[in-house]
């Protein structure tokens, strides 16, 4: 069973404000019938400050009503007490210092093997600027003469899957198909 939010503050909520048994209480908040009576006896949770599970949605008037006239009975959690998490997106790709200088390399050689990848998907592939895409593209970047184009997953830049995928969501050839031969302004740039 799920427990509540804050269950020591539950529990104290429950000991002042109910006539729930210990056990009752015990059972709903997870905690041992001993150190809900403990509270109970004010030597446990002296400073804390009660927290109420019927305005936050976790229990019902009626539940504790219930329970309140049935000494073995159990509270039940209300459906959806507990909030549901967002989901959280990728966010930007991190790229450790130490490869940072491969990038440039990577970049040119995505272009070079699959030009039909928009900037966009090399971007996100790789964790990089349009802008630093443009200036590899156009030789304007400012290692342009050191940049060789390396393979981003031999680099460690991307997984084979995540390459896989994007070329596959741009309609290019599959990896391993045979590329066409070079033009004098591709091997200018290799």
């Amino acid at each position: 069973m799920t427990q509540p939010l804050m269950p020591k503050a539950t529990a104290v909520w429950l000991i002042e404000k109910t006539s729930l048994t210990f056990e009752q209480v015990a059972e709903f908040v997870g905690m041992h019938p001993l150190e809900v009576q403990a509270i109970a006896d004010g030597e446990v949770a002296q400073g804390i400050i009660g927290y109420d599970p019927v305005l936050n949605g976790q229990l019902t008037r009626e539940e504790i009503a219930r329970c309140e006239a049935d000494p073995t009975a159990r509270l039940q959690m209300s459906a959806n007490a507990l909030p549901v998490p967002k989901a959280r997106g990728k966010g930007a790709r991190y790229t450790p210092v130490s490869k940072r200088n491969d990038r440039p390399d990577a970049i040119a050689w995505i272009l070079r093997h699959y030009p039909h990848l928009t900037d966009t998907a090399i971007g996100k592939l790789l964790g990089t600027t349009k802008e630093t895409i443009a200036k590899v593209r156009d030789r304007t970047h400012w290692n342009s003469a050191n940049i060789k184009p390396r393979d981003p997953v031999i680099l460690g830049l991307c997984t084979q899957s995540d390459l896989n995928a994007a070329i596959a969501a741009a309609g290019g050839p599959p990896p391993g198909t045979p590329l066409p031969p070079l033009t004098d302004a591709e091997e200018t740039l290799a």
